[in-house]
């Protein structure tokens, strides 16, 4: 299955639109990385347990839209925007939603 971020496929002909598809997935943070998290802060460089957990909610939330998409016989999804946010009390879940337009070629 095609997922894209573009609103038309150059390779494909869109014969049906099928609806909006989506995913979620909320994935808490851990106090060690919290707490390694905050050091780079102070002193600088990249948080690698962040960008892991962020990318792990990626992959869940587009994997479910996939799935949302394939019940209902996609052949692609387009216009996908993936959002990002913080919930819960200071923040210590991050959330990771995705949507996009479900279509036949």
């Amino acid at each position: 299955m095609i997922l894209t971020t573009t609103n038309t496929l150059e390779t494909h002909t869109i014969k049906e639109y099928l609806g909006i598809v989506t995913g979620e997935t909320i994935i808490g943070a851990n106090i060690f990385k919290d707490f390694f998290a905050g050091v780079r802060d102070i002193v600088g460089g990249r948080s690698k347990s962040y960008e892991k957990v962020l990318r792990e909610a990626k992959e869940i939330a587009l994997r479910e839209m996939k799935e949302e998409a394939e019940k209902i016989g996609a052949s692609a999804v387009i216009g996908i925007d993936l959002d990002y946010e913080t919930v819960g009390s200071k923040g210590g879940m991050l959330m990771v939603t995705v949507s996009g337009t479900a279509i036949k070629f």
